[in-house]
């Protein structure tokens, strides 16, 4: 069975669930520590993001590892983000006084969302430093460098990349910028959720995601597989967020409490998943997309 799945398109499939189930277990965690939590949350989420902070530098001291860097990494970067990013929107929101807002379908707008989109401007600013990194292996950046013309330089040759550091900031900023891409559009002020536009932004969404895994599926390395899994996961599970914002699909990852039995099952999927892709020997033969790949000749 290993042997099967240890190649192509399983190493691609499997990477793609682990981030795709992260994801949902990661709400998960946001809710059951605000309700066990109570007024400790904050301490607790603290926690919570030390924990990624100190898996981010686990993976830092064993850069020559891929395999435990790149998982380190994006253990890190998705435990500092829900841990220190969202409940500092979650604690400032309520600490200024901040009201939920009803919608057209579900729940009210929480505080915390109403507040995030503010952060758009220190998102773009930050940004350009990686946009114009010459020692960025981003497909979309390089393809971006080369249809706007705007050259940056040939990377450093040999140049020793940290790796757990990298997937800890794409998990931190794909979903940083998902999250604010998302808020604004669901404005009703800018767009709104039932606007025709976002149903265009849905099927674009959709198109996008089955190109991402398309590719994923042809990877031949578990590490540079799982890092592109990161954004194609993201993308993907932003069809999920714009379904259940329509009210097209109950989302039981925000109700952990309620729908205990379900979210075991999901957990179970991602720990089978996570062991199955533990067992896959890497190769030395680097992937096309690999972040760590020679660029191609100009």
């Amino acid at each position: 069975m290993i042997s099967m799945l240890k190649r192509p398109p399983f190493i691609g499939i499997i990477a793609f669930a682990l981030v795709f189930i992260f994801t949902a277990i990661g709400h998960s965690v946001m809710v059951l520590i605000m309700s066990v939590f109570k007024e400790g949350q904050y301490w607790a989420a603290f926690a919570q993001g030390l924990i990624g902070l100190i898996a981010m530098y686990v993976g830092v001291r064993f850069n020559d590892d891929e395999n435990i860097a790149t998982w380190c990494g994006f253990f890190g970067g998705g435990w500092m983000w829900s841990g220190w990013v969202e409940f500092s929107y979650v604690f400032y929101s309520r600490h200024i006084g901040v009201l939920p807002i009803p919608r057209e379908v579900g729940p009210p707008q929480l505080p915390e969302y109403l507040v995030l989109p503010s952060s758009i401007g220190v998102l773009a600013a930050t940004l350009v430093y990686f946009f114009f990194n010459r020692e960025t292996r981003c497909n979309s950046f390089r393809w971006l460098h080369r249809a706007l013309h705007l050259p940056v330089g040939k990377p450093t040759l040999n140049y020793q990349r940290n790796i757990s550091t990298i997937v800890a900031m794409e998990k931190f900023y794909i979903t940083w910028f998902f999250y604010v891409f998302l808020l604004v559009m669901y404005d009703k002020r800018i767009v709104g959720a039932q606007h025709p536009a976002m149903y265009v932004t849905f099927f674009l969404f959709v198109i996008w995601s089955v190109y991402l895994i398309n590719r994923l599926r042809k990877f031949t390395r578990l590490h540079s597989a799982f890092r592109y899994a990161i954004a194609t996961g993201l993308v993907a599970w932003n069809t999920v967020e714009i379904l259940g914002r329509w009210g097209s699909l109950k989302e039981i990852w925000i109700e952990p409490q309620k729908y205990a039995g379900r979210m075991s099952l999901i957990l179970a999927a991602f720990i089978c998943c996570a062991v199955i892709f533990a067992l896959f020997p890497s190769t030395d033969a680097p992937d096309k997309d690999d972040i760590r790949a020679p660029a191609p000749a100009e």
